[in-house]
């Protein structure tokens, strides 16, 4: 590969990076044609960018960002594919979809989410990290209990005093 098209790949990845908040790098090496293919469209339909890269390049790119990746160095070998997501789970989520119960056909290498690193063994943590929309939902929904308590413990009671009254009203006297 020429130093140009090198130079242009980097800057390449280093846009997707300000893109997209969250990565992971990937193996997807065990995959024919046909369910790389299938990857693709169904990361598409769930907004992550697959991108086949060369180690190297994306290191650089790494770098270039400001991106101390020392703590998943180790996951940049063999051929790597990097799934680029603004929604931190979802790409776990797609792996997991994708692998199922029993194959391992998709292995995540390392992930950067949320500006922390994972491991190769986080895949069901990863699962289960709410995003910031979910988290923000989350405390809307606590926040909003004890008012909904307050108004059905309100209006519980007027049907009760409504139905007191109503009961005494149609007593004869």
């Amino acid at each position: 590969m020429k130093k140009e098209d090198k130079v242009l790949n980097i800057e390449k990845l280093e846009t997707l990076l300000n893109e997209y908040a969250h990565f992971y790098v990937t193996d997807i090496a065990g995959l024919n044609a046909e369910a790389t293919s299938s990857l693709r469209r169904k990361s598409f339909g769930k907004e992550v960018k697959l991108v086949m890269v060369k180690n190297k390049l994306f290191c650089k790119a790494l770098e270039r960002k400001g991106i101390d990746y020392s703590q998943i160095e180790s996951a940049f070998h063999g051929t790597s594919a990097i799934m680029f997501s603004n929604t931190g789970n979802v790409p776990a989520k797609l792996i997991k979809e994708v692998n199922g119960p029993k194959d391992q056909i998709v292995k995540l290498k390392a992930a950067y989410v949320e500006e922390c690193f994972y491991g190769a063994d986080s895949l069901d943590v990863l699962v289960a990290v709410k995003s910031k929309n979910e988290l923000i939902a989350d405390v809307i929904a606590l926040l909003q209990s004890p008012a909904k308590n307050v108004i059905s413990a309100l209006q519980s009671g007027a049907n009760t005093i409504h139905g007191v009254l109503k009961t005494l009203g149609e007593r004869p006297e």
